[in-house]
């Protein structure tokens, strides 16, 4: 049997409600003040048409982010060293770090909704998985290294929405600097282990 083509309206509201919870989260200063209300009337469409498209509030979230990380994600995969693959993990963790920050601080409220959404918390989010497990296994391949599923968290964990929001916040820390820090943190981590 052969998929079904979504109806042309269909599209063009997923398309329409889409770009309108991209707005609405870069605008607002929290994303805890987006509502599904607030999304559908940007779009012009009914809530139903959300529900029906994105399930509930943490869909439409989990689908704008997918969006939104897929020229980072493409990078990754199948771009040139050293963010993608071809560099030796002690240059390519260090770039993919960094790709991973620039997504957070150019979309600090989506990825804040998108952690602070996942049940259980941030560690639950489909995302943290995919990130994690990409760190891991470009950990396991640096000779020497121990601990490699750990690591990989402690990591991951300079690079959290809500931390990320507070440095750039509060802190008043600015992305160049962040950017510089982590670099130098990681660097730090990876040091016992040259190329």
């Amino acid at each position: 049997m052969t998929e079904r083509k979504p109806r042309k309206d269909a599209v063009r509201n997923r398309s329409a409600v889409l770009a309108a919870a991209d707005t609405l989260f870069h605008d607002y200063d929290s994303s805890k003040g987006v509502t599904m209300a607030d999304v559908a009337a940007a779009a012009g469409v009914g809530k139903a048409t959300i529900f029906r498209a994105f399930g509930d509030r943490a869909g439409l979230i989990r689908a704008l982010s997918e969006v939104r990380l897929e020229v980072t994600m493409d990078a990754i995969t199948a771009g040139p060293p050293p963010l993608g693959p071809g560099a030796p993990p002690q240059q390519r963790i260090p770039a993919v770090l960094d790709a991973l920050l620039c997504f957070k601080l150019d979309n600090r409220h989506l990825a804040l909704a998108l952690e602070e959404g996942a049940d259980l918390g941030p560690y639950r989010a489909e995302n943290y998985d995919r990130w994690h497990d990409l760190l891991q296994l470009m950990l396991e391949q640096i000779p020497g290294m121990t601990h490699s599923d750990f690591t990989a968290h402690a990591l991951l964990a300079v690079t959290r929405a809500d931390l990320v929001d507070h440095l750039a916040g509060k802190e008043r820390v600015s992305p160049e600097q962040m950017r510089t820090q982590l670099a130098d943190f990681t660097a730090r981590v990876l040091h016992p282990y040259p190329l």
